[in-house]
């Protein structure tokens, strides 16, 4: 399939059936996506892993956090979260993978990796791949289409290896039992909770709040700081000084007639039967059957989309089945090659894909044609007048760069020729927070620029560039007044934090010599409390979700009723004990034992996977770079 794409790159049945996916599949076997890397991060039994891959994956890793956790993340919790190290195991995990699976003779064939990226839901409208989509899901994520294949190429690699090393990992009825009951156990706690905000009367002195900030500086740093001056050429704005004539118009059209070719689509519901890819025979026979009856009563004159709407489990079930109008290398082989060779108005035997059984009623058939010269004029002279606007925006800013050999110059250049120079605020390398398309980049190439220099003509998405960097605030530790109010409530806090859970130790202590494993607020202004019974995943009654609660809760019982220690939760301090206890009835297991069983097998294979993986690694040659962890 790969090399299909490959023949006809320049042709129309690239140009409008893959649209953005075409690089993926011109570059895969035109020497290897990290061969063509240069500088080395690490070495994994003798085989690098390049520089540039490491700060690929480390970017990506950063731009996943910053779509979690937004301007809440900084330089202190990606340190803390030591993104650094994780970027670059995870590549050596992933090495070592794909050389054991090399070594095992595993392979992915460039048309099951096509086929796997035509197939992913996240590409899909409908269950039909869309080129658009997939575009806009790796420019989100920061991928060129490049890395998407080598790094999902890798990822189908390593799964034919984890179903090898995992294949024989079973659950037995008794260990789904166990765990049954295990998770559905039940215990209902009593409590107390001291709580930090309540603790309103609290001083702070002068010098307690400056030695709270001499001993704390690092947290309050200010990270390097930039401002940046810049002349953006946006194509928009040179649109109206563009002719293009009717005779460009028509030699386009004559130059690129491949462009205007339209490909044979089909428009087709289908009802689909699902079927799990690794049932047993039994199984996918049972599902045939059952897609044989709904296509008796379809060829008996039943209403195919009343069917789907009945019977199909796919999402298009809601529209009677209906998928649209398709290409050929939209669908997966086996339901294409059946939909494009059946007539209007056909229904198809059931036809076996990895998703199940389809029965296919094609409704309309668009042959391959071309698009008249007529029709295509105004799409042709758009495009052309776009490519000439872009052409001119970039010609004016290559003149005003051309002209400039400094600051001076540069201002110079963009008053005679009319042009707004824009300066920004102060910003870190999170860029500008307004004005600027890719903050990002504008920051990254004005942070790794002198001052004053001048760049080069820049394309940043939205127009093109020239910038220049006027001033910088390296990083810094503030004066404790330009922070004082922060430092306060954060001293404060603190301080209501150790009364807080000094008062609930103190009563900790109490209630341990009673020994009689009860709750009561004693002196203390704390209202026992009950939660009414809950299990091991569920929320917690009147508390909220609190994991360390809840593991120390089901680890009470009638000869320890009180917890040996004070449980800090979101709220505050807790103090809990034992009020009674139920155990689980089995009378449901029945009902969810398949689930249970493929769950435990899943947590299974995962835990026999990575112990797999550890020996591998320990057994392997692996040495990183002393700069990659700095």
């Amino acid at each position: 399939m790969l090399r299909l794409m490959r023949k006809n790159a320049g042709t129309w049945i690239i140009k409008i059936l893959l649209g953005a996916i075409v690089i993926v599949f011109v570059f895969w076997g035109v020497g290897s996506y990290s061969s063509r890397r240069t500088g080395r991060a690490a070495l994994v039994n003798g085989q690098p892993i390049t520089m540039e891959e490491y700060r690929e994956n480390y970017s990506h890793m950063i731009e996943q956090l910053r779509q979690r956790y937004g301007n809440n993340l900084n330089d202190r919790m990606i340190e803390m979260l030591q993104v650094k190290k994780q970027a670059i195991n995870q590549l050596i995990d992933r090495l070592i993978l794909v050389q054991e699976a090399e070594k095992l003779n595993f392979r992915v064939s460039d048309e099951e990796l096509t086929e796997a990226i035509g197939e992913m839901e996240v590409f899909q409208v409908e269950g039909v791949f869309n080129p658009r989509l997939y575009e806009n899901v790796l420019n989100r994520n920061r991928l060129t289409p490049e890395m998407f294949e080598h790094i999902h190429r890798q990822t189908m690699l390593t799964s034919k290896l984890r179903a090898f090393v995992t294949g024989g990992a079973k659950v037995s009825d008794p260990e789904a039992l166990e765990w049954f009951k295990w998770n559905n156990a039940s215990v209902n706690i009593d409590y107390v909770l001291f709580e930090p905000e309540k603790y309103k009367e609290i001083e702070l002195a002068d010098e307690d709040v400056k030695g709270f900030f001499d001993k704390k500086k690092a947290s309050y740093k200010i990270d390097p700081q930039i401002k940046v001056r810049y002349l953006r050429f946006e194509p928009e704005l040179y649109r109206s000084g563009v002719e293009i004539t009717p005779e460009e118009i028509r030699d386009y059209y004559d130059a690129n007639r491949e462009e205007f070719k339209k490909e044979k689509t089909v428009e087709a519901r289908h009802i689909l039967i699902k079927v799990d890819p690794d049932a047993v025979p039994e199984a996918v026979e049972k599902m045939h059957k059952k897609a044989l009856d709904i296509l008796k009563m379809a060829e008996e004159g039943q209403n195919f989309s009343d069917l789907a709407l009945r019977y199909s489990e796919c999402p298009s079930k809601d529209k009677g089945g209906y998928l649209g109008t398709f290409g050929k290398n939209a669908m997966v082989r086996p339901f294409a090659e059946k939909a494009f060779g059946m007539k209007a108005g056909e229904i198809s035997d059931p036809v076996r894909t990895r998703f199940g059984w389809h029965i296919i009623k094609v409704e309309k058939v668009n042959e391959e044609s071309s698009v008249p010269f007529e029709e295509a004029d105004s799409e042709i002279q758009k495009k052309l007048t776009d490519e000439k606007a872009r052409n001119l925006a970039y010609d004016s800013a290559e003149a005003v760069y051309n002209a400039s050999f400094d600051g001076e110059d540069l201002l110079k250049a963009a008053e005679s020729r009319k042009l707004k120079m824009q300066t920004t605020d102060f910003f870190t390398i999170k860029g500008p927070e307004k004005g600027i398309k890719d903050r990002e980049k504008f920051a990254s190439i004005a942070f790794d620029m002198p001052l004053m220099e001048i760049s080069d003509v820049l394309d940043l998405g939205d127009g093109y560039y020239i910038l220049q960097p006027i001033e910088k605030k390296p990083e810094r530790i503030p004066e404790l007044k330009e922070v004082e109010e922060r430092v306060r409530a954060d001293l404060r806090k603190e301080k209501q934090e150790e009364m807080a859970n000094k008062d609930a130790s103190e009563l900790l202590s109490l209630l341990k010599a009673a020994g009689d494993g009860s709750i009561s607020g004693g002196n203390y202004p704390v209202t026992p409390k009950t939660t009414g019974y809950f299990k091991r995943n569920d929320t917690i009654p009147e508390i909220g979700y609190e994991p360390e609660i809840t593991r120390s809760a089901f680890m009470l019982s009638s000869d320890k009723k009180l917890a040996e220690d004070v449980i800090k939760g979101n709220n505050g301090y807790y103090i809990i004990s034992l009020n009674a206890r139920k155990e689980a009835d089995t009378e449901g297991f029945e009902r969810e034992k398949s689930k249970i069983r493929e769950m435990l097998l899943l947590k299974k294979k995962t835990r026999l996977f990575d112990e797999w993986l550890s020996q591998l690694r320990n057994k392997s040659e692996i040495s990183v770079e002393e700069n990659v962890l700095e």
